[in-house]
């Protein structure tokens, strides 16, 4: 299959960039390295197109390229930076998604993956975990509003010109080659400062509850959405397990095999309390479940930034 990866240099599309290729894809990687790097990729399987997604030329490229599929990665994913600048995050993912759907609607691409995020549902009640994929959608974030606006315009657009999506909302992605910033920062904050030999601060009592999953089997996941015939769809990838902070502290001294004892500081306004999403759908019509555990992949991690750090 010939794939066009939009921010495949990032953390995520790096996972997945390496997976495409060990199973011979022909891949294209569209970044524009803001905050992707040509070093989160291997050497050679791919080719390189440095781009910002809202380029109008993006369209005449994709065009002659003859692309089976687009995987779209590329946005702006910071809650706060959304808030303080809502016009940018608009302009990125918003905007900068529409071009790449004008470039597969023109160029006849089959099939767009979209990543969505567990940011979409807002703030719900406790009762309703697992947040499943049929419940309203009330984001708390322009973040999360434009990911909920970009669903709607897959929507639209296979309705008016038959182009094929699947939406994946994803919970609280980690792993190698991670920022401190985003929805999973917190598992790469920690990692760093343990292979650092420094000291964990949690941000409250540390009961609040989150939705791990691994980077790797979030590639997993958009590699059975390249080939479901359950198309037209949004599905949940997580783990359908709450970690609170304080299991998690637990959790990675158990992977690298030490006592950890974290410091606790006041916590921070506005952040959701608990939170996991349902698998159930996925598990069912893209026949993909997580694999890695999260002890493995907090080695994985832990591993990944301590050889960083030599």
């Amino acid at each position: 299959m010939k794939i066009l990866v939009t921010g495949g240099a990032g953390f995520i599309g790096s996972h997945l960039v390496r997976r495409l290729i060990q199973n011979r894809h022909e891949i294209t990687i569209l970044d524009n390295l803001s905050t992707g790097s040509l070093d989160h990729l291997p050497e050679t399987g791919f080719t390189f197109w440095q781009m910002d997604t809202r380029d109008i030329a993006i369209r005449k490229k994709v065009i002659f390229a003859h692309f089976d599929a687009i995987v779209h990665l590329a946005a702006q994913t910071m809650v706060d930076s959304s808030i303080r600048n809502p016009y940018f995050d608009a302009d990125e993912n918003v905007m900068g998604t529409v071009n790449v759907l004008e470039a597969a609607r023109i160029s006849g691409v089959k099939r767009v993956i979209f990543a969505s995020t567990a940011a979409a549902y807002g703030d719900k009640e406790e009762s309703l975990l697992p947040l499943h994929e049929n419940l309203s959608l009330t984001p708390l974030s322009f973040y999360g509003l434009t990911k909920v606006t970009v669903e709607h315009y897959l929507s639209l657009y296979h309705t008016l010109y038959n182009l094929d999506y699947v939406v994946l909302r994803f919970a609280n992605v980690y792993g190698e080659r991670q920022g401190d910033k985003g929805e999973g920062g917190v598992i790469s904050i920690f990692a760093k400062r343990i292979a650092a030999n420094k000291n964990l601060t949690i941000f409250g009592d540390g009961t609040q509850t989150r939705d791990f999953i691994y980077a790797g089997d979030i590639a997993e996941g958009i590699i059975k959405a390249l080939v479901t015939e359950h198309v037209n769809n949004v599905y949940n990838l997580s783990t359908q397990t709450e970690i609170s902070l304080n299991e998690l502290v637990r959790t990675f001294g158990r992977a690298v095999k030490r006592t950890l004892t974290p410091s606790y500081t006041v916590a921070r306004d506005g952040d959701i309390y608990r939170s996991s999403l349902s698998n159930k759908k996925a598990k069912k019509y893209l026949n993909w479940q997580p694999m890695v555990t999260l002890e493995e992949g907090l080695r994985r991690t832990v591993k990944y930034f301590s050889n960083e750090s030599n």
